[in-house]
């Protein structure tokens, strides 16, 4: 029994299981958060496994303490987790706490004073600007069919590859986002496209002119060939692949791609820079050459969709090394004497 601004309430921790508890998390996390099934997955993951780690010590997630957390990630490193999944394992505890906290089901954070080590803020790896342009030219590097009507399709092929590698560089996207895109969220004239994110959040996100050009080419003269249907004629299904299908990018047939096809294009792709990449490296080579060109941190914020800065963040000692390098080269009293 506590006392609460005067008030007593008493925990009733023994009549909460840990799946019951689990249960209303995630109910907040879909319908008040809006959250997406994967990330809500990911909790229900993360959370499960510290759950598991406890009952091994006959504790529930309500009476879990901070050395539970600190042995916990412990035991995480000492088995050789990675230490950017164990940080998205130590967020996902502190979203959980916290809304029990806020729910009043418990008296105290356990993961108050547990910083994150240095090894989770080591910059996600990016490819270098000459591997990004190896990997967006791949495509076309691609050896080529002999038959006429199946050099269309492969043409096609090539076309709608190169489009989505130059809009995952020039939008930072998710793959996710990627395979969801919608026609009507391109404004093409406008150099932009609505992208949805995490949430179901909407986010204006800038096409440069090597997006536009190769998006231009992909709607005029691939898409239509794609959507076409065994025995159609593209030209005949040009107005049916723009009624049918709602999707940006299509696969043969006019199907909506599936997120393991996106990864296998970028990562055939990205073999002839001598790099294996994945969507989201070229989200992280996005905002890493962004930042060493000089923009600013709520900017690339905006374009990747972060909710918060401190993610974001982690691009903060690229800024500072070239606001390091402007310094000792335009400061008269930086420069050596």
């Amino acid at each position: 029994m506590v006392s609460d601004n005067g008030h007593t309430r008493l925990f009733h921790v023994a009549t909460f299981s840990n799946a019951q508890v689990l249960s209303s998390f995630l109910d907040y996390l879909k319908i008040e958060k809006g959250l997406a099934p994967l990330s809500v997955s990911a909790y229900t993951t993360d959370i499960c496994q510290f759950s598991e780690f406890l009952e091994k010590r006959r504790r529930l997630l309500l009476t879990a303490r901070n050395s539970d957390l600190r042995d916990y990630l412990q035991q995480l490193f000492s088995n050789h987790v990675e230490g950017r999944s164990v940080g998205r394992k130590l967020s996902a505890l502190r979203h959980f706490y916290r809304h029990l906290l806020l729910d009043k089901k418990i008296e105290h954070d356990p993961t108050l004073n547990i910083e994150s080590p240095k090894q989770w803020k080591v910059l996600p790896k990016a490819l270098a600007r000459d591997e990004m342009e190896a990997t967006l030219d791949a495509p076309l590097n691609r050896q080529s069919v002999s038959a006429d009507s199946g050099r269309q399709k492969f043409m096609a092929l090539v076309s709608r590859d190169r489009a989505m590698l130059e809009v995952f560089y020039a939008g930072a996207l998710r793959v996710s986002e990627m395979v969801n895109a919608k026609l009507e969220d391109l404004k093409l004239e406008a150099g932009y496209m609505l992208v949805r994110g995490k949430g179901d959040k909407e986010r204006v996100v800038p096409l440069g002119r090597s997006a536009q050009l190769m998006l231009t080419k992909y709607l005029s003269e691939s898409r239509p060939v794609l959507a076409a249907g065994k025995g159609t004629s593209a030209s005949a299904s040009v107005a049916a692949s723009l009624r049918d299908s709602p999707l940006l990018f299509i696969a043969r047939g006019g199907r909506k791609l599936t997120r393991q096809r996106v990864w296998q294009m970028v990562r055939a792709a990205s073999a002839s820079s001598g790099r294996t990449a994945s969507p989201h490296m070229l989200r992280h080579s996005c905002a890493t050459h962004m930042v060493e060109n000089g923009a600013d941190l709520r900017t690339v914020q905006t374009i990747l969709g972060h909710a918060d800065i401190s993610t974001t963040q982690i691009y903060t000692h690229l800024a500072l090394d070239r606001l390091r390098t402007v310094y000792q080269k335009h400061h008269p009293r930086a420069k050596p004497r």
